[in-house]
């Protein structure tokens, strides 16, 4: 450290003096005064500091305090039902609707597709494979078997409407769950009430038990005349064409099934 005299010789040559003030000792009211600006504590007679930063923060969010919580996107808002009225709205309503976790699997919802005035309503239970990728119900080797059970009766494809319980495809072809099919009732209902068939035709286990609110077996609904529950509107059940398919046998009895339903249809 320079002393004294060195100091004013070299003040007095006009070399500015270097100093060290990470070796300074602040003064007691300093000293003070930092510690209050640090705290946020006031001490008499000493003013108070405040962190720039502090300061920067205040001017960027002047009223950070009183605003309402920021929308985190976890709650969905509540959304106004769709409008089901009319063919384009239910139509649009299957195409955008997310209720469950089908449509996060599958390739392309499958409305139906026929004769929107059709005096028989087909209700299977779900889309496959082939349906999902072309977006159009029975259109696999189920659907060809279906076209022929038709024929057989002089029923063209083209004069029925065809749809399923549930517009998407489970995965792997399982069973609708009943939560997916009860999400998809709505489309379903609206459906039946602007086509107001004469007859719905039932096929498979999934379709009767939905339909029918029961739980009996696929045999014995067969045997039995229905009604869709709160409507006039008879439902007859049979055999979905995969079952036979896997089952030709059973082929005899679906035959009785078309010729009462050609009756039902007269």
């Amino acid at each position: 450290m320079l002393s004294e005299r060195q100091q004013h010789c070299l003040r007095g040559i006009g070399i500015r003096l270097w100093r060290d003030r990470a070796t300074e000792v602040p003064s007691l009211e300093q000293a003070l005064a930092f510690d209050a600006a640090r705290v946020d504590i006031e001490i008499p007679g000493i003013p108070q500091r405040q962190d720039p930063r502090d300061q920067a923060v205040t001017a960027a969010q002047p009223e950070l305090l009183d605003q309402p919580p920021r929308d985190t996107g976890d709650e969905k808002p509540d959304l106004p039902p769709p409008v089901l009225d009319d063919w384009d709205g239910i139509i649009a309503a299957i195409h955008a609707c997310t209720a469950c976790e089908l449509a996060q699997h599958c390739t392309q919802k499958v409305p139906g597709i026929g004769d929107l005035q059709a005096r028989l309503l087909i209700v299977g239970e779900g889309p496959g494979h082939d349906e999902d990728i072309r977006g159009e119900p029975f259109v696999g080797r189920s659907g060809q078997l279906l076209d022929r059970m038709l024929a057989a009766i002089g029923i063209a494809r083209e004069a029925v409407y065809i749809t399923n319980i549930v517009k998407c495809r489970p995965p792997n072809n399982r069973d609708p769950r009943l939560e997916e099919a009860q999400q998809c009732r709505a489309f379903l209902d609206a459906q039946i009430k602007l086509i107001q068939p004469r007859v719905i035709l039932s096929v498979g286990r999934v379709s009767a038990h939905n339909l029918l609110d029961s739980r009996q077996p696929v045999g014995k609904l067969i045997q039995q005349m229905h009604q869709l529950p709160g409507t006039d509107i008879p439902v007859k059940v049979t055999y979905h064409p995969a079952y036979l398919l896997r089952n030709p046998a059973a082929k005899s009895v679906a035959w009785e099934d078309l010729k009462l339903l050609h009756r039902m249809l007269q």
